[in-house]
């Protein structure tokens, strides 16, 4: 995938850097093996997210239709990572069509999830600190401003994978899945394709988060709640910002590290060069998994969302052993008790 770590999107036809064979052999274990994890861990917590929001037939909240529109986008996230998995440790197999269309997913997909994260963080804000007032301007964030703001800069942020995702030999003996620059400007695209991702998909969102929360850890400091209720929504908010910071900060670091060293800001030895490799295939990989930890940030941390699963999962279950045992004997009522579950789920 990007000469196996993030550079799938971000760059290529970079010199080949000293040791890469060490780097790669590191990369064919350690990639897939984590990839593999966060796809798994991905699509139950995201997955059930989404089944959760659809079992209850209506997106109820303003919260809820965030959580679904987070969930939808770390989702299809995980769902490129098998085919960068495989191209880590053999080669891209899948042909030109699957090549551009996985970066394309992979990009908006990324984007978005980081930029919804924006939008949660300021939705919080006005409920907090302007919540007698701000119920017009949420639903306007929620229902339309969202797409524009996320969305749609995804969207167009695809683009360049568009133009320059291609699939080529290299000299290695394998086919490589990548974006392709004009070797004349190959420098340039590539940096600045790497300052537009430290930019869009950490730097402006992570500036609303902290802004917003630390303007929210104020407010709560100085309400009038109860001590418990208080603590409890204290430390939910510096977890929301720790891990977005801890998960994204060590790899934005990386690849600015990286990007100096190929504009020789930084004088380059073969160790270091190896050493932030490595470095940015690590701390790729934690930056993934939070969209593992997306569901449970945003979703299984709430009371009501925890009861709203809890609830599908009992009446799916009971709906099923109903529909199993009636049918054997009417088929009528059976349809009758399967309706009658649903109806409680969706007023609870």
């Amino acid at each position: 995938m990007k000469n196996i770590t993030f550079q799938t999107n971000f760059e290529l036809t970079i010199q080949e850097p000293c040791g890469q064979l060490l780097g790669t052999n590191f990369n064919k274990i350690f990639l897939p093996t984590v990839y593999g994890i966060i796809f798994t861990l991905g699509i139950v917590g995201n997955g059930l997210v989404v089944a959760v929001m659809g079992y209850q037939g209506k997106v109820k909240t303003m919260t809820d239709k965030y959580r679904l529109h987070l969930s939808v986008a770390d989702l299809l996230f995980v769902l490129t990572l098998p085919f960068w998995a495989v191209d880590a440790v053999k080669t891209w197999y899948f042909g030109s069509f699957l090549c551009v269309s996985v970066h394309m997913i992979y990009t908006v997909n990324l984007y978005s999830s980081v930029l919804i994260l924006a939008f949660i963080s300021l939705d919080r804000y006005l409920a907090i600190v302007h919540a007698t007032n701000s119920q017009g301007k949420r639903k306007l964030l929620a229902n339309r401003v969202i797409y524009v703001g996320v969305w749609l800069p995804a969207a167009i942020l695809t683009v360049p994978d568009l133009v320059f995702a291609r699939v080529k030999d290299s000299t290695n003996s394998r086919t490589i899945c990548q974006r392709i620059y004009p070797v004349e400007s190959s420098l340039l695209w590539t940096v600045v394709f790497r300052f537009q991702h430290i930019l869009v998909g950490f730097v402006l969102p992570g500036l609303v988060i902290l802004i917003c929360y630390c303007i929210i850890i104020s407010r709560l400091s100085q309400g009038s709640k109860s001590q418990v209720l208080k603590k409890k929504a204290l430390k939910t908010t510096v977890i929301l910002i720790v891990c977005f910071f801890g998960c994204w900060l060590p790899y934005c670091i990386g690849i600015f590290l990286d990007t100096l060293l190929m504009l020789d800001v930084v004088p380059t030895t073969c160790a270091l060069q190896q050493a932030v490799e490595t470095w940015i295939s690590i701390t790729e990989a934690l930056a993934y998994f939070h969209c593992c930890l997306n569901p449970i940030l945003y979703a299984f941390l709430g009371v009501k969302f925890k009861k709203s699963a809890l609830s599908t999962l009992t009446s799916s279950s009971r709906s099923s052993q109903k529909t199993s045992l009636m049918t054997k004997k009417r088929g009528q009522i059976s349809s009758v008790s399967t309706e009658s579950e649903s109806s409680s789920v969706l007023s609870s």
